[in-house]
């Protein structure tokens, strides 16, 4: 694994301990002292502790060149699905997403029918939610027009 693999990967985990405490700052069952301590320790990391106007933290964390780290993970999804992209760079995006807890493949035993569906499905939740952006709306609503699915 080059240096640069090793610095994804700890930028990932970087980002996976900032939402866990994230999550616990915003959890009732969680005493004041811990998220205080929490608050601290997102603070002393350099993690975004703003809110939107939703109440949601801003998003993504970023990397010490300045790259904002859902974006980074975007590009590896890209590579994914990218024909001109090379196995060895398709094989290196996986490894970085499964790091970050992207689960790239269907599961064991599930179809490919299977797995369009729970995607269609995501999609279709993404609509009522109201947390998602009206951006993300608008990309789930073209992804499944493409797929006769609205």
């Amino acid at each position: 694994m080059s240096g640069h693999d090793v610095s994804q990967l700890r930028l990932l985990a970087e980002k996976r301990v900032a939402a866990g405490l994230k999550a616990a700052i915003n959890n009732p069952n969680v005493s004041e002292e811990a998220r205080e301590r929490a608050q601290e320790r997102l603070e002393h990391m350099g993690a975004s502790t703003e809110t939107d106007n939703s109440g949601r933290y801003a998003t993504g964390t970023v990397d010490s060149s300045g790259h904002e780290t859902n974006r980074v993970l975007g590009g590896y999804k890209a590579t994914l699905h990218n024909p001109r992209a090379s196995d060895e760079a398709k094989q290196h995006a996986r490894e970085i997403l499964e790091a970050d807890g992207y689960t790239v493949e269907p599961g064991p035993g599930i179809t490919q029918d299977e797995h369009q569906t729970r995607v269609l499905a995501g999609y279709k939740a993404a609509l009522h939610n109201p947390r998602v952006s009206e951006e993300a709306k608008e990309h789930a609503r073209e992804y499944l027009a493409a797929h006769d699915a609205l």
